[in-house]
C-alpha cells in the first residue's frame, strides 16, 4: 500500500479566483462627466480669479494697477493702503458698524424666523393658512423706495441704527424655508409624545424643537449676517451721520472718489487727480479684501450646518 502526502501550499501561494472586471463606463456617461468637469473648472476659475486679483492688487503699487501690470501676483510689494486703512478713523468706525448691524440683524432675524416659522409648520394653528397668505402678500406687492422712507421717517428711525436693523428684520423667504423645516424635522408623533408626558407648547418648543433646529438656525444667522454685512442702499436713504456709515457705504465714497474726471485732465493739476486715482485705487482693493475677511471667516464654522438645513428646508 502505498501512501500519498499531498503538500498545502501557504496561504499566500493560494491562487485566488480572479476578481470580477469592472464594468466598463458608457463613452456617452465619459464624455458628460470629462464636459461637466471643464465646465466646473471655468465656472470655479472665473469665481477665485477676481478675489485672487483683488487680493494681489491690494498689495501692488498704484502705478502697477494703473499700468494694468498686475495680473496674478502683487508686482511692487508694499503695506501702504493697509496701513491707511488702519490709520483712518471712518473706516475702522465704517467696519466697527458693518460687525454691529450685521450681529444685530442676524440674531433678530433669525428669533423672528423662528418664531414665525414654527408656529406656521403646526398643523393645528389656527387660521395657519390665512396667517401664512397674510405673510406671502409682500413677496406679491412692493410698496416701493417712496412709502418705504416715510414710514421711517414717521416712525421716528431717520438717521438711528435701527433704521438699518428693523426694515430687514424678517424675511419671507427665510420664514417658508424654516417652515418647511420643522414640517420635515419635526414629525407630529413627536409632539404627540411629549403631550403625553405633560409638556405644553412653550417647553416642547423651547426643549424640544429648538434643539433640533440647530441647521435652519445656522442658515437664517448666515443668510441675515451676509445681507447685512452687504446692504449699504438702505444706509444711503436713512443715514446722515457719517458715524454710523457701515463699511459698504465708506468703499462706495472711496470708489467715487478714486473716479477721475475727464474735463479735469487738462488743468494744471492733472498729475495730482493722477497720484490721487492710484492711491484711491490702491485703496479701494485693500477696502475691499478687509470687506470680504467676516464672511470667508464665519462660514466655515456654520457651512456644516448651513448645508444641512438649506436643503432640508427647501425640499417642500
Amino acid at each position: 500500500m502505498t501512501l500519498t502526502i499531498t503538500r498545502r501550499a501557504p496561504d499566500h501561494e493560494v491562487r485566488r479566483p480572479p476578481r470580477s472586471r469592472r464594468i466598463k463606463e458608457p463613452a456617452v456617461d465619459r464624455t458628460f462627466h470629462v464636459i461637466n468637469s471643464c465646465l466646473l473648472a471655468l465656472f470655479a476659475l472665473s469665481v477665485l480669479y477676481p478675489l485672487v486679483y483683488v487680493f494681489s492688487s491690494s498689495f501692488s503699487s498704484g502705478g502697477a494697477i494703473a499700468s494694468g501690470a498686475v495680473k496674478l501676483w502683487p508686482v511692487g510689494f508694499n503695506l501702504d493702503a493697509y496701513g491707511t486703512i488702519f490709520g483712518t478713523a471712518s473706516i475702522m468706525t465704517g467696519f466697527a458698524n458693518s460687525v454691529f448691524y450685521a450681529v444685530a440683524g442676524a440674531l433678530l432675524g433669525t428669533a423672528l424666523t423662528v418664531l414665525a416659522g414654527y408656529p406656521l409648520s403646526r398643523p393645528d394653528l389656527p387660521f395657519r393658512r390665512g396667517l401664512l397668505f397674510f405673510i406671502l402678500i409682500p413677496t406679491l406687492f412692493s410698496a416701493g423706495i417712496i412709502p418705504s422712507y416715510v414710514v421711517i421717517d414717521k416712525l421716528g428711525l431717520m438717521n438711528t441704527r435701527w433704521a438699518i436693523v428693523l426694515p430687514a428684520a424678517m424675511s419671507v423667504f427665510n420664514v417658508i424655508i424654516t417652515r418647511a423645516f420643522y414640517q420635515l424635522t419635526i414629525p407630529k408623533e413627536l409632539l404627540e409624545a411629549a403631550r403625553m408626558d405633560g409638556a405644553s407648547d412653550a417647553r416642547f418648543c423651547l426643549q424640544i424643537a429648538l434643539p433640533l433646529s440647530k441647521p435652519i438656525i445656522a442658515v437664517n444667522l448666515l443668510f441675515y449676517g451676509i445681507a447685512q454685512w452687504n446692504g449699504w442702499f438702505s444706509s444711503m436713504l436713512y443715514l446722515t451721520d457719517p458715524s454710523k456709515y457701515p463699511l459698504q457705504l465708506i468703499l462706495r465714497e472711496i470708489l467715487a472718489l478714486g473716479a477721475v474726471n475727464p474735463a479735469d485732465l487738462g488743468s494744471a493739476d492733472a498729475a495730482q487727480l493722477e497720484r490721487n486715482k492710484e492711491l484711491f485705487d490702491k485703496l479701494r482693493y485693500a477696502v475691499i479684501v478687509v470687506a470680504m475677511i467676516p464672511p470667508l471667516i464665519a462660514y466655515p464654522f456654520v457651512q456644516r450646518h448651513f448645508v444641512k438645513g438649506a436643503l432640508i428646508g427647501s425640499l417642500k
